[in-house]
């Protein structure tokens, strides 16, 4: 293909869509060619995200003025992409859903889950997910992509070493906790991002019962594990912990170690925190704002048959637009890390 792939953003008005457009103007191998927001049509883009001011000229248009390009990127609200994905593959061969319309592979799994029937069930099938570090060889034989949502993806990152080697008690309920900070409620206001119901809070928004379970049982293949999730006072961030119930003698500290450093040792954006000493000694968000990292720790329990997972990304970047940019480069056969170059600011 000559020049660089040419990308359209729909549903570009809110955090993930400002997100992936700040990462796509800085890749050396896409163009944007429109961006859309019906609500803010014919405004310029940096009036929403004034991160891009002086870098594109680029105003928002109707989903409907979309032109024909190589890749679309869907932004869109749950349940949106799922009415439009036609109108979307008709001018596009290569969708990149960051939803969950097409996360979860089994039909059954959308009322369970997400309270209703789904449009295109024949299409779920064919969809892949699009956690690069879970099975790039799917990547890079799908038309229809679709990002795993923030807490999913790194409690994903957390469990699948431990998983793939066999060595989780499956007979015990594995437990994942998550705390996130208020962008992954989205940018329109509501109640539980609104700052004074958010300042100084940690409220347990979803004890039990979060969608997001879905994905990590899916990808992971655990058929016990609970996800609690709970607010806490940041904008950016997740931090999972995992309470991993281990076979009897599967593993002990040592090789516990050795292990994550196999699953990991080559991967250009899963870090490997352990045996640091003082302040960061365990993965942190805040040192991973605006990057595509995730980091991951671990212990041992030398006092029970568990081992305790920490993972910690940006739920902008790794947990959305990033993750969707690193299967974009896996699907076109670009350097995986382009346009996710940046490595953070410190102290923040």
């Amino acid at each position: 293909m000559n020049g660089p792939l040419r990308a359209s953003v729909v549903g570009a008005a809110g955090y993930t869509g400002g997100e992936l457009l700040r990462l796509l103007l800085g890749h050396r191998d896409v163009h944007i060619v429109a961006a859309t927001s019906e609500r803010l049509s014919g405004r310029h883009l940096h009036h929403v995200h004034p991160t891009l001011r002086g870098r594109t000229s680029l105003r928002f248009s109707r989903v409907d003025a979309l032109p024909d390009c190589d890749v679309v990127f869907s932004a869109m609200p749950h349940g949106e992409s799922a009415q439009l994905i036609d109108a979307l593959r008709a001018r596009a061969p290569l969708v990149i859903d960051m939803s969950a319309d097409f996360r979860l592979r089994d039909p059954a799994a959308y009322p369970l889950w997400y309270g209703h029937e789904h449009p295109r069930p024949d299409l779920l099938a064919h969809a892949c997910y699009a956690l690069p570090e879970v099975d790039r060889r799917r990547i890079r034989a799908s038309d229809l992509l679709a990002t795993g949502g923030c807490v999913a993806t790194a409690a994903i990152l957390a469990l699948l070493p431990l998983t793939r080697a066999g060595i989780v008690d499956a007979d015990q309920l594995t437990v994942v906790d998550a705390k996130v900070g208020s962008s992954a409620a989205g940018a329109q206001p509501s109640a539980s991002s609104h700052h004074p119901h958010r300042s100084g809070s940690m409220r347990s928004f979803s004890p039990t019962g979060h969608r997001h379970s879905a994905e990590i049982a899916q990808e992971t293949g655990l058929g016990r594990v609970a996800l609690s999730v709970t607010a806490v006072e940041a904008v950016r961030g997740v931090l999972v912990t995992a309470h991993v119930p281990l076979r009897d003698g599967a593993i002990d500290e040592r090789a516990l170690r050795e292990l994550m450093r196999d699953a990991y040792g080559s991967e250009p954006f899963v870090r490997i925190v352990h045996g640091a000493q003082g302040l960061h000694r365990h993965p942190e968000p805040k040192v991973l704002s605006g990057t595509n990292y995730c980091d991951v720790g671990f212990e041992r329990d030398p006092h029970a048959p568990r081992a305790v997972l920490i993972a910690a990304l940006d739920n902008l970047v790794k947990g959305a637009a990033g993750q969707a940019v690193q299967a974009l480069n896996v699907r076109a056969g670009f350097d995986e890390c382009a346009g996710l170059e940046f490595g953070g600011l410190y102290p923040i």
